[in-house]
């Protein structure tokens, strides 16, 4: 993009406040941490630049580390991460019955609304990880109810059996209920069973995972419940705050459907005049989102809006990261402009990939490739041959995002075919 503003294009970061946005995410946000850590030390040493952790140096807030990076000039950085956590894990039903609910109750907003036709023509990579949790918990079901058929006819023809050896038909009368019984409830418990085991192992098969996060935006029909609503609150606060400090830049990153949130808490920050001119770059880096999983939703009335405010924007850069290479993310599909909500005046965001067959080695593409829940984290990692994408340069490194991506073109490959059949907006 053009439209940085000639003091945006200088290399004049020494100073920066990144705020981390997760996807549906459960786990304790120092796994993030660890992963900046490990992934950044093996970028400085492929690139040649240094970088190191240390304790968070601001006083309270969320969870965060301090970096100090030198890639090309020092610069120091402080990451927080926006926690949403607590709210993901009370999200998760902790009953197998309850998720089969969810089941049915998210197949219905998607294919009943019409949605999920509407999102196979942009990228079907997603829409396949979208289906995959509701067909492998039906396999589940399905193999549990087989094996629990199987042990009840198993059962009744050993009673049979049994009467048939003592040769009485009254014996044989009398053996017949509790034998029915027995097999009924052994066939239950062996389906209870089967299921509660797929359930214990779901750190493998991610399906029970992948189940709740798709519910979690289809049982609001693309809305924000109460709860989130406030949280993103919360997040636009802190980052207000940031923009008031002595910081060269501050920096917004969404993750996953963690960029769908960012969109919305951004959009509401500068809607309410709390951007200011003379404060510090704003920059906002998507990546491997996920945004029409929910814009595509009939009552996602609100995040439709911002993404049209967002997208007309002069006090922020917008740059969107995503990879074909990524099956969980709708790669290189502009948000704003497939949703179906692209003014005539848009200016972001900014689309590009980060090409993970061309930024990786053959045999890393290779050990990586059917690893699909790791892809969609590849964003936060290193690379072994990194182009124009490098995450530790954007958070650790010496120039803003605007700076950074001035003059960029955008992919010429992305998508931005308006194929949404809701388009209508929260008023602003």
């Amino acid at each position: 993009m053009s439209d940085a503003t000639p003091s945006d294009q200088a290399q004049n970061v020494r100073r920066r406040r990144v705020f981390y946005i997760p996807g549906y995410d459960p786990i304790h946000p120092r796994r993030y941490r660890e992963l900046y850590r490990k992934e950044g030390a093996a970028q400085a040493a492929i690139s040649g630049y240094e970088i190191t952790l240390s304790p968070k140096t601001t006083k309270g807030g969320p969870y965060g580390w301090h970096v100090s990076g030198n890639i090309g000039a020092p610069v120091e950085t402080d990451v927080e991460v926006l926690i949403w956590s607590d709210i993901v894990r009370g999200s998760m039903s902790n009953s197998i019955p309850a998720t089969y609910v969810q089941l049915l109750r998210t197949a219905w907003a998607y294919i009943g609304s019409g949605a999920l036709w509407r999102l196979m023509r942009l990228r079907k990579g997603p829409v396949i990880a979208a289906l995959y949790p509701v067909v492998f918990l039906i396999v589940q079901l399905i193999l549990a109810l087989v094996v629990g058929y199987g042990i009840f006819v198993g059962t009744m023809m050993l009673g049979n059996l049994a009467a048939l050896a003592l040769s009485l038909d009254a014996q044989t009368a009398a053996l017949f209920y509790p034998v029915t019984l027995l097999a009924a409830a052994l066939g239950a418990l062996s389906v209870w069973g089967i299921l509660d085991w797929f359930k214990r192992k779901d750190g493998r098969f991610f399906a029970y995972y992948l189940m709740h996060d798709y519910a979690y935006s289809a049982r609001w029909g693309g809305a924000n419940p109460p709860r989130l609503e406030a949280r993103m609150a919360e997040f636009g606060d802190s980052i207000a705050a940031a923009l008031e400090e002595d910081v060269d830049e501050v920096l917004v990153v969404g993750h996953s459907s963690g960029a769908h949130l960012a969109v919305s808490i951004l959009a509401d920050l500068i809607r309410a005049g709390r951007a200011p001119a003379e404060g510090p770059a704003l920059g906002f880096l998507s990546l491997g989102q996920v945004v029409p999983m929910v814009s595509f939703l009939p009552k996602a009335h609100r995040l439709r809006a911002d993404l049209c405010y967002l997208s007309t924007a002069q006090s922020l850069a917008w740059v969107d990261v995503t990879a074909p290479g990524d099956g969980c993310a709708f790669a290189l599909c502009d948000p704003v402009a497939v949703s179906g909500v692209a003014p005539a005046d848009k200016r972001w965001p900014l689309v590009i990939s980060a090409a993970f067959t061309q930024s990786l080695k053959p045999e890393t593409w290779k050990a990586l490739r059917w690893r699909f829940f790791r892809l969609h984290f590849q964003y936060l990692c290193a690379f072994d041959a990194p182009r124009d994408y490098d995450y530790f340069q954007i958070t650790a490194g010496p120039r803003t995002l605007a700076a950074r991506y001035h003059g960029r073109v955008p992919s010429k490959s992305r998508i931005e075919t308006p194929v949404n059949k809701f388009t209508a907006k929260a008023a602003s």
